[in-house]
């Protein structure tokens, strides 16, 4: 690999975003998505799934008081209580227990981290006071040696660290990591960051290649990723070796899951009835990284995994763990990709199906899982900018992340299907999982808050720099600062992405500066015309890039086509064979009900009235039905007629339809004007 391309993402507080769509996304979050979530880790919001959160934190505080004043306390022996305790009575919980899923804590987590990005942005002293009053709750928690997970801190310590498959520590570890870098990064306040740091001592104490240390990895991976912010935030060697151990192990015999599990069994008397050389692909345990080609199991953990494991890489220059990365994403994106940037065709497990298999209606594409996504991609970007990564990160961010949350930031998708007919998901015992209109919260909240936390932090996924270039992935208006050389230059760049395809960037500077400025050139727009006065680009993977001196007033200007493309998928992808769907620049369109009426199934694209270059396309802005800059597409249809007669099968006749029209509106906006039906892929005449 070419350490000489390698790029970190800039500084938040070297931006400020002023783009009008993405400003608009985060200000939602700020206003309400955050302290709606605040009110959710409280339990303050009727009709929804308790968090429990902060009140285990509160629990397990009460819990360490008693430790450190009371020489007669006694812990806790464990009890197992289910992988999501609740209590007998919702309305009466018990004092001293612990209730909520195994990593309840998370919630926390990943709240906090959504606050340090809103913060870079928008200072808040309310907000941050408010959060600094969670973090002594949190702090609070913590054992005299590190520990911090509230689950094994009520229900008994001597069972810590015994089922790292499936109680989520290392998990909770991860996202407490990631929350307490960002609020430092954010705030310069260090609390939550030093706790975080003693939790990451007491497990590095415990896990390694060194003789007598346990020799596993996390069941649900994140640490991976979040040791490595530990590590370039502190420079602490140990994070780094933690987590390339985590990497390294996984897969490796004896499987440890199964030697785990064993123990487990044997301990409690049991004869273990288990399988020594099943590795777990759920857990992307069956066989070393290294030797990973295809993306299999929980779609989550494996894009949480190949993302640390792409930091990883870059940071001990490791080729062979770079090119299991290059595999896993071209499997993916080649083979389990949707349209719309998700990813996980099934609901059993939450993941990734076999190859080609990406079903409409019964789809999982978690949200989470479409983050994790844009999380391997940036990483990627950081080792080398290649366009195909940055394609893939603003698909998924403009369609299935976005889509997870209503627009007005108060409910959310957890699974993001291309089909719903909503008497089906209640009818189909295969589609229970699929909701049509999006719910308040859920007690596995992993979703709400992950939105939350990369809408914050857009910034960081559009513009990243090493020391002579600064890279601009997505186009997301603001100001961007970047030293070169000592040598201050800012960006400003005017974009009104996703809808108009004509960027402005003006550099701003006191005195010459010289360095590249290096803009991505996207796929949906292979006829892009970019100008900056007598300086040619030079065109590499995807990216231009202008080299020289710079001085104040210098423009480049970008026009980005924003063609209606129609799109066919692999034939492999039984689906959607005989099939269109329709994008316009990253944006994937979709029917419903409430513009096309019921029975969608019934419509069926005329390609003869479209023409080769979607001339017959009627492209629509429109700035009231959403509350924001939207566009809608109106593509010539036919709509099947009902037949005249009711038998069930009748001899084959030429079908009897209208002309009519398919009225197409932005994936992300659709369930946001009620329960209906919704369509992405359409049959084709």
């Amino acid at each position: 690999m070419d350490k000489q391309v390698f790029s970190t993402p800039i500084d938040l507080k070297q931006i400020t975003v002023t783009d009008t769509f993405w400003h608009r996304e985060m200000e939602l979050v700020r206003k309400e998505v955050i302290p709606y979530q605040w009110d959710a880790l409280n339990d303050r919001v009727p009709g929804a799934d308790p968090s429990w959160c902060m009140r285990n934190f509160r629990t397990a505080g009460k819990m360490m008081a008693e430790q450190r004043t009371n020489t007669q306390y006694v812990p806790p022996a464990y009890s197992y209580r289910g992988f999501n305790a609740l209590p007998d009575d919702p309305e009466h919980p018990e004092e001293g227990r612990f209730y909520g899923f195994v990593f309840q804590d998370t919630d926390f987590s990943k709240w906090i981290e959504a606050v340090g990005y809103s913060l870079t942005q928008h200072p808040d002293p309310e907000l941050e006071k408010t959060a600094d009053e969670a973090i002594d709750v949190v702090c609070a928690a913590q054992t005299p040696d590190g520990y911090l997970d509230t689950y094994y801190i009520i229900n008994g310590m001597d069972a810590a660290l015994t089922n790292l498959r499936d109680n989520h520590e290392l998990y909770c570890l991860g996202h407490l990591v990631e929350g307490a870098v960002a609020y430092y990064q954010a705030t310069g306040k260090d609390k939550l960051l030093r706790a975080a740091c003693r939790f990451a001592d007491y497990i590095a104490d415990r896990f390694g290649p060194e003789e007598g240390k346990c020799k596993g990895y996390p069941g649900h991976e994140i640490a991976e990723m979040a040791l490595i912010r530990l590590y370039e935030v502190t420079g602490e060697e140990k994070y780094l070796k933690l987590s390339k151990f985590f990497v390294d192990q996984r897969g490796q015999k004896p499987f440890y899951f199964a030697m785990e599990d064993k123990a487990r069994a044997e301990k409690a008397g049991q004869k273990w009835r288990g399988n020594p050389d099943d590795g777990s692909a759920y857990h992307q345990a069956d066989k070393p990284v290294r030797e990973q080609d295809e993306a299999v199991g929980h779609a989550v953990r494996a894009v949480y995994l190949y993302s640390g494991m792409a930091d990883v890489a870059r940071l001990t220059g490791d080729d062979s763990l770079l090119a299991a990365c290059e595999r896993l994403w071209d499997n993916i994106v080649k083979k389990k990709l949707y349209i719309t940037g998700g990813i996980g065709g099934t609901v059993h497990g939450e993941a990734f199906s076999y190859e080609y298999d990406l079903p409409n209606d019964s789809a999982y594409s978690e949200t989470c899982a479409a983050i994790g996504l844009a999380f391997f991609a940036r990483r990627m970007l950081q080792i080398k900018p290649d366009s195909k990564y940055a394609d893939v990160m603003e698909m998924a961010l403009y369609n299935t992340v976005l889509s997870g949350m209503a627009l007005d930031g108060k409910s959310f998708f957890y699974v993001n299907p291309l089909a719903v007919v909503p008497s089906a998901c209640r009818k189909d015992a295969r589609l229970h999982h699929v909701q049509p209109t999006r719910r308040k919260w859920f007690g596995c909240a992993c979703c709400p808050p992950n939105i939350a936390r990369i809408v914050s932090s857009i910034a960081s996924y559009a513009y990243t720099e090493n020391a002579d270039t600064l890279f601009t992935h997505l186009y997301v208006g603001g100001q961007i600062e970047k030293d070169f050389g000592g040598k201050k230059l800012t960006m400003q760049v005017d974009a009104k992405m996703p809808w108009h395809g004509h960027v402005y960037v003006t550099v701003r500077c006191d005195e010459p500066v010289t360095g590249t400025l290096a803009f991505r050139m996207p796929y949906w727009a292979p006829d892009t015309v970019l100008t900056c006065g007598d300086k040619q680009p030079v065109y590499k993977d995807g990216y231009a890039y202008f080299t020289g001196e710079w001085h104040d007033g210098e423009m480049i200007r970008l026009h980005m086509p924003m063609m209606i493309r129609m799109v066919a998928a692999n034939p492999a992808v039984r689906e959607d064979v005989d099939k269109v769907a329709f994008m316009r620049g990253p944006v994937t369109f979709c029917a419903e009900e409430a513009d096309n009426g019921g029975d969608l199934h019934l419509l069926r694209v005329d390609t003869r009235d479209i023409g080769d270059h979607g001339e017959g396309i009627i492209r629509e802005f429109d700035f009231d039905t959403f509350g924001h800059e939207t566009v809608r597409l109106h593509v010539p249809a036919r709509r099947l007629l009902p037949p005249e007669s009711s038998a069930l099968y009748t001899s084959w006749q030429p079908p009897r339809e209208e002309p009519a029209k398919l009225h197409l509106v932005p994936y992300y906006t659709w369930a946001n004007r009620g329960e209906g039906e919704m369509l992405v892929w359409f049959r084709r005449k």
